[in-house]
Order: C-alpha cells, then sequence, then structure tokens
C-alpha cells in the first residue's frame, strides 16, 4: 500500500490544522444540515485543565481546509468548561453537551501524596454537565445554558465531598436511538497521584429530545442501579472514556480504556438499562488486545461494519500514543445477540516524533472517510485512504494472495541479487547537509517446515552491514538489520515457530511510519510478555542492502519479496492462501 513514491497520508502532518488557541483538545465534529461541517473543540491559552481553558465550536464548507462561524460557547474568562460533544437530532438543531465549572471552585480534594497533596488544582471536572444548542446549524447557539440533573450513584456518595461536589468528564460521542438521546457521561470517585483514581461509565438519556422547549427535557441516568459500567472483575479500579456503539439488532456496544494494559468492553440488550459484566476485548484471531490509559473509540464504516481505534500496545499509563492503529469489526451472531469480530491491527496515523501523543479523534463519513485527532496542541484532520479501508475487510470476506511490487518469489535454486528500498538519504538544501526520510518500505515473506531452526535468510557482508532472519531457540523469529551505522531487531513472541506445523510469517519494515512489524499465520505478534509486539526501526536508518549474496535454508519451503510494506490483512490473506485448509 505505501512506496517510496507514494505521499504518506498516515503521516500526521499531511492533515489539514484545525485552528485553536494553545492547548486544543477532542475536535470532533458532525455534518450539519446546511451541508457545513460543524467542530467543537476544548481549547484555552494554556495546558490542560488551566483557566480559560474553553468550548468553542467552528464550521468549514470545504472539508476542513478552512473554517468561520467561530463561536465562544463560554469565553476564557468564564470559569472553566470543556469536553464538549456534538448531537444533531432529526429537525436539525443541534446540541453541545460539556463540563462547566459554574460556582468557580479553585480546588478540590484529592488523596493525600503527590503531585496533589491533598488538593488538586483539576477543576475542569467537576461542576454541572451542560448544553446550548443550535437551531442555524451552528452559526449561532442558545443564549442560556441548561444543566443536565445527573443521578446520584454508589461513586458519587465515596467521594471526598460524598457527593455534594461531584466530578465526572465525557469524550464519548452522544447518539440517538428509537427516538432518545443518550449521552456518555464518566463518573469519578477520586483524585489521586495518576489522575484519576477511581471511574465509571453512566449514560444519560431524554426519551423527548425533540420537544422544541429544552426545559421540559426528561432525562435519566443509566444503567439502573447504584453503579455504572465498572473496570474488569480482578483488574484496575478505572472504567473510563466509554465509546458507544448501536448494533443492528438494537444491542448496545461499548468499549473503554482501563489501567490494566488492555481495553474493556460490555454489551447491553436492553437499551442501556443493564450491561454485560466488563471483559477485555480479544481479537478473532489471537488473543487479548493491548492499550494503555488513552481513548479508543469505536465507529460505524458501514452496514455490518466497524473501526475501532487504540494503539496496541499493554502499557498501563498514559504515554505512548504514537502510531495510532485501527482494527476491523464484523457483526456475528451470538446466542445473546449481535456481537462484534474484531480483525487484525493497522497503523493508521503516526509522526515522526515517537514522542508525540496523538488522540481524542473523531469519524466523518462525507464523501470520504476523514478522521480527526489533537495532540493537546494542534488538531488535525486527515483523509483516509478507502482501499486501505476496504482493504482490512477483505481479509474477513475473500482472502485472496497480494500479487503486486513481488521483487522475488522462490524459493529457487540460486537466489539473485534483490535491491531492498532506502528508508533514508542524504538531503542538500542550501547547502546544508541532512536526512531525508522516506515512504519506502519492503516484505519478507516465509513458509517454514515444521521445527524449522536457525539461520532462515542472511545477505550480511563482512562489515556486518545487512540482514539476517533466524529462529531463536525459544522459537521465536527474529530479524536483525544493520547499515553499518545504526542496528535494528524485531522478534516475535515465543513459540510462535513450532515442530508440529508449517509455518506461515510475514515480516513488514515499514520505512514510513519506522516500525517492524511480525505477522505469523495471519496474527500481528503482540510481544507476549513484553510491553510492544512491534519494534521501532531508528530514524537514520538507511539500507540493508550489501553487495553479498543473500542465502536462504533449506528451512524455508516459500520466500517472498516486497518492495512495498505489507498490510497486516494482506499478510494475513496471503497465510489464508498458504494455510487453505485452516480457513475452509
Amino acid at each position: 500500500m505505501f512506496t517510496q513514491d507514494h505521499q504518506d497520508w498516515r503521516n500526521l502532518e499531511e492533515g489539514r490544522i484545525m485552528p485553536s488557541e494553545l492547548y486544543t483538545d477532542q475536535p470532533y465534529f458532525i455534518k450539519t444540515g446546511d451541508g457545513a461541517w460543524l467542530c467543537c473543540v476544548t481549547t484555552g491559552p494554556g495546558s490542560e485543565g488551566r483557566p480559560g481553558q474553553h468550548v468553542i465550536t467552528m464550521r468549514s464548507r470545504d472539508q476542513g481546509r478552512t473554517w468561520e462561524d467561530r463561536n465562544e460557547l463560554e469565553s476564557t474568562d468564564d470559569p472553566e468548561s470543556a469536553y464538549g460533544v456534538l448531537l444533531k437530532v432529526p429537525s436539525g438543531r443541534i446540541f453541545a453537551f460539556y463540563n462547566y465549572n459554574e460556582d468557580n471552585l479553585r480546588g478540590v480534594i484529592a488523596d493525600p501524596g503527590p503531585p496533589f497533596y491533598g488538593t488538586s488544582w483539576r477543576v475542569d471536572c467537576q461542576g454541572y454537565f451542560v448544553f446550548r444548542y443550535s437551531d442555524d446549524h451552528g452559526v449561532t447557539w442558545s443564549t442560556a445554558r441548561y444543566k443536565i440533573p445527573v443521578r446520584l450513584m454508589d461513586i458519587d456518595r465515596r467521594n471526598p465531598y460524598q457527593g455534594r461536589i461531584r466530578f465526572f468528564w465525557n469524550v464519548g460521542k452522544a447518539f440517538l436511538y428509537e427516538g432518545a438521546a443518550y449521552v456518555p457521561l464518566i463518573k469519578v470517585g477520586n483524585f489521586g497521584f495518576d489522575c484519576y483514581t477511581r471511574t465509571e461509565g453512566v449514560l444519560l438519556r431524554c426519551d423527548n429530545i425533540m420537544e422544541s422547549d429544552v426545559t421540559k427535557f426528561r432525562w435519566e441516568t443509566l444503567p439502573e442501579g447504584d453503579f455504572g459500567i465498572r473496570p474488569v472483575a480482578g483488574g484496575g479500579a478505572i472504567a473510563e472514556e466509554q465509546s458507544y456503539m448501536v448494533l443492528s439488532d438494537g444491542s448496545f456496544f461499548v468499549v473503554f480504556r482501563t489501567i490494566d494494559g488492555h481495553p474493556a468492553c460490555a454489551y447491553s440488550r436492553d437499551r442501556g438499562r443493564s450491561w454485560s459484566e466488563s471483559r477485555y476485548m480479544r481479537f478473532d484471531r489471537g488473543g487479548l488486545m493491548r492499550h494503555p490509559r488513552a481513548a479508543n473509540f469505536i465507529w460505524k464504516y458501514d452496514e455490518g461494519k466497524y473501526l475501532y481505534w487504540f494503539h496496541n500496545h499493554g502499557g498501563q499509563g498514559f504515554q505512548d500514543r504514537n502510531p495510532a492503529w485501527i482494527c476491523p469489526g464484523v457483526e456475528a451472531d451470538s446466542p445473546e445477540g449481535k456481537v462484534i469480530r474484531w480483525g487484525q491491527p493497522e497503523i493508521l496515523l503516526y509522526d515522526p516524533d515517537p514522542r508525540i501523543a496523538m488522540s481524542y479523534p473523531d469519524l466523518l463519513i462525507d464523501n470520504g472517510v476523514f478522521i480527526s485527532e489533537t495532540q493537546k496542541k494542534t488538531g488535525r484532520i486527515h483523509r483516509i485512504d478507502e482501499d486501505f479501508l476496504q482493504r482490512m475487510f477483505q481479509a474477513f470476506e475473500c482472502p485472496s494472495l497480494v500479487t503486486d511490487h513481488v521483487l522475488y518469489e522462490g524459493p529457487g535454486p540460486k537466489l539473485p541479487a534483490l535491491e531492498l528500498p532506502k528508508f533514508a538519504e542524504k538531503e542538500h538544501q542550501l547547502q546544508i547537509i541532512g536526512t531525508r526520510r522516506l515512504t519506502a518500505g519492503f516484505s519478507l515473506e516465509f513458509g517454514l517446515r515444521p521445527g524449522a531452526a536457525g539461520v532462515l535468510l542472511d545477505n550480511r557482508d563482512g562489515r556486518g552491514r545487512g540482514l539476517m532472519v533466524a529462529v531463536t531457540g525459544n522459537g521465536a523469529l527474529r530479524l536483525e538489520m544493520s547499515d553499518g551505522q545504526c542496528d535494528c531487531f524485531a522478534e516475535s513472541n515465543p513459540g510462535d515457530v513450532t515442530a508440529d506445523r508449517s509455518t506461515h510469517a510475514v515480516i513488514t519494515v515499514d520505512g514510513a511510519a519506522a516500525i517492524i512489524t511480525m505477522v505469523i499465520d495471519g496474527v500481528l505478534c503482540d510481544g507476549g510478555e513484553r510491553q510492544f509486539g512491534w519494534r521501532r526501526v531508528h530514524p537514520a536508518f538507511s539500507s540493508p542492502n550489501t553487495a553479498a549474496p543473500w542465502k536462504l535454508s533449506s528451512e524455508v519451503t516459500l520466500f517472498r519479496v516486497y518492495g512495498r510494506a505489507l498490510m497486516t490483512a494482506e499478510a494475513g490473506m496471503n497465510a489464508a492462501v498458504f494455510h487453505p485448509a485452516e480457513e475452509a
């Protein structure tokens, strides 16, 4: 999908920048009744949670290239407002729901200990959950704001104020079902060393959202009972940033972040009044999904088809949100109702700087597929390549062998001299020599005999330059590369190559994203006990090419070299062709 002469749309720097102040969060957008895009952003002159933080909206008539009709729902001079989400109802009226520190508190009681020492300055996650509305497609908004009553629950009564002051926020998109509006809310029990120390999710349901007089709205807090959507039993105390989807049979699905190294999910078969026991998300093939304490979102792509944004590693904190990964999901039947089967992950967006942390995305389909994101300073909108999305779902529907950009297919009696794409080259500009990164990549595909061992592929020269692929003593597949200055390596999980069966493996070096992945029998390596199943390529790494001959082991029954980086789905389709009986 990505070759050296292809402009890489996945690079954050290719996105369309949205205007804001210094801090930029949750750039969510919808299409209005007059065809414009309306975006709601939390912004401010300082960092997250600082005074001046407020919610704004703006409109675009050219798919995010330019913006107009900027409105401050609350100003920088007002108490903090934050975390706005939009909802359009059939009449065309648009609602913006957000937090508002109406009482202008300047601190709240926190758990003792650093960094808060008993008092937190974060006052943007308490106060009242409010809304304003627009009847002219977001050009102007109601003068008044309106409070939403939220039912007191156990997590509120156990906070330091016994519920007199409540802690909460939201990142999830509001939605409609059978004429009722559902607005997500995250209840917070306590502030502590690692931000919030106890959280759970609820839905605020309004069954008469089409009523013209907003003061007559009827609100209830779901689920019923004294507890919201809670963490997985035996896990940590965090269940937050819930993202919801209504399936084709009316079931509600929710996914949320934890501090357990895995995202969690649940289903409701009674419109949010009760939920199944929370459990960790799983791939349809493979094990548990892995995800840190970062936003993860589900979106509808087509009838019965869904997309899931996450970060695909087992961290338990807020770090490592680059790259963003995406999974395809398809509906399937179960005894309880519809469920979602999740395919293998793909790199969706990345920044060349691995420390950049992108999050809080949104998706809009409007003559193309567009995704917004922010790294808390710059919000952007990205047009997603639709062939990329369709190729992901093809792995579910009709797998076929990938035949383009094949540099070599064998093995034959003798390998030819192969030249792989370069990842970096010198750049001369105004007599200044620098490094120019290229959007190049390659993939190595292997079919291995049962019990394959030792060095499988080697083109290293006498100076150690080149690449080597081997099976380690514990049955892992290992890649080593060197250009003479920079060394890179990656290794699959122990036991991936066994004596029980033949093995199909694809090693992909994605030079644009600077990431190495391994797909074993159609399943992307997750790292096992390691936090990451993927590895980064050194930014200065140039090429594994050498003048030495390519040597291939007799343990290899199939060998292909692709002059581009294969998608995980493409590696999976090739695995299905290699193991046809298992896929039947």
